[in-house]
């Protein structure tokens, strides 16, 4: 039996799904970019193993950036949308107010567009830790984001339904979801 803290599953797709006419978005922020780029290549390389064929990248300067470039591109016809970003604690609390707006501009993005945008964001106490996340002792992010996005692409194509309108309007008179 796995232990809870048994993460194996995540970094490699192990299912069936035919991937080849999907299309995904990998948004990678500049800021700690070499950190970034080996996370990007591990997403990269997890879709194109899937055999997702149309894959783009888009970069943004850093991670605050990504909901926005991800709520541009989440208008177009992509499968998913992944994010690829780190926030380093530094000495102040900067990087939980941008981990919070970031982690939650995903989220509306998702549920806005109704498709997976991926929360690829390693938030670490120090450039080491960021390492062990993208291809060190802690495995890579960047895979286990693109196996998140296949997982919910899956998700997807198997449950179609649409929003129920008296649900945006509960939602609009309760205040739960602004814009």
């Amino acid at each position: 039996m796995a232990s809870s803290n048994d993460h194996s599953g995540l970094s490699q797709y192990t299912g069936q799904t035919d991937f080849s006419g999907e299309s995904v978005a990998i948004v990678v922020a500049e800021w700690n970019g070499e950190v970034n780029e080996a996370m990007y290549k591990a997403c990269l390389h997890t879709l194109q193993q899937a055999g997702v064929q149309d894959i783009d990248r888009i970069t943004v300067p850093g991670a605050y950036e990504l909901p926005f470039a991800a709520q541009k591109v989440a208008y177009d016809t992509y499968s998913a949308v992944i994010c690829l970003g780190t926030i380093i604690k530094g000495e102040t609390r900067h990087d939980e107010f941008i981990a919070s707006a970031v982690a939650h501009g995903l989220m509306k993005v998702s549920l806005k567009h109704e498709k997976p945008v991926i929360f690829g964001v390693l938030t670490v106490e120090n450039e080491a830790q960021a390492w062990d996340r993208a291809g060190g002792s802690k495995g890579n992010k960047g895979a286990e984001a693109a196996v998140s996005a296949l997982k919910l692409i899956e998700l997807a194509r198997e449950h179609t339904g649409k929003y129920d309108p008296d649900d945006m309007v509960d939602a609009f008179f309760s205040g739960s979801d602004e814009d």
